[in-house]
């Protein structure tokens, strides 16, 4: 049976495969492990085998994970949905915030990002899809909310982040990523914005992802298993 530290170092080859078929170093793409609905042990055991980048989604349990894991010095991205009335411990909380796809969320978590804290890493969520059911930015409305949030204060706008309409067509994939791709090259080069981040990919697609340019895939299903969803 494959341990935690197996399912990592096989995603960590397909990472490496992946950026090296796109002419990529290997370097440039990292890895977040999603850790939603798993127990702090999980995340300890990642640990040990070389991850310190976790992502969650549901505010309350990341907290707990938190508490429980605070002798570890693991670096926290909040991936999920964002209600107003969690901003404020999301701000307190985590390194990035990969799922902000409103202006007001992104007020709030710049007014309440602690002074003693670094700014907060932000990817704006784009529906590239146009999905009903998914969260995220209409990619015509990106240019503006993009130059709004860069201008806020205890923010650094870093890029994009989306979950394209799930597929097993290899082109279908790159297209939705390389549209993904596209819209970021028009805030660094008409809008003057120095993103340098593409959130995307999990365990399904992410080569078609690093053959786009992710530079974050986010993968959970492939390091911890399927989901329990027994837990919150």
């Amino acid at each position: 049976m494959s341990t935690i530290a197996d399912n990592i170092a096989r995603v960590e080859a397909r990472i490496r495969a992946a950026a090296l078929a796109a002419h990529r170093d290997e370097h440039s793409v990292r890895l977040l492990a999603v850790s939603k609905t798993k127990p702090a042990e999980a995340l300890r055991e990642a640990y040990a085998a070389g991850v310190r980048e976790f992502g969650e989604n549901y505010l309350q349990e990341a907290l707990g994970k938190q508490a429980e894991l605070a002798d570890l010095p693991l670096s926290w991205h909040f991936i999920g949905p964002i209600q107003s009335n969690k901003t404020r411990a999301i701000a307190e909380n985590f390194a990035w915030v990969h799922s902000v796809d409103r202006l007001k969320i992104a007020q709030r978590l710049s007014e309440q990002r602690p002074a003693e804290l670094p700014p907060l890493n932000i990817c704006i969520q784009v529906n590239v899809s146009g999905e009903a059911s998914k969260s995220g930015c209409a990619p015509d409305d990106l240019p503006a909310l993009a130059s709004a949030i860069s201008a806020l204060p205890r923010l650094t706008l870093r890029g994009l982040m989306a979950i394209p309409e799930p597929t097993e067509d290899r082109a279908a994939q790159d297209a939705a990523f390389a549209a993904v791709q596209t819209l970021n090259e028009h805030l660094r080069d008409h809008l003057d914005l120095p993103v340098d981040t593409l959130s995307m990919g999990m365990s399904h697609d992410l080569e078609s992802a690093i053959a786009q340019g992710a530079t974050w895939v986010r993968i959970g299903t492939a390091l911890f298993g399927a989901r329990d969803y027994g837990q919150p």
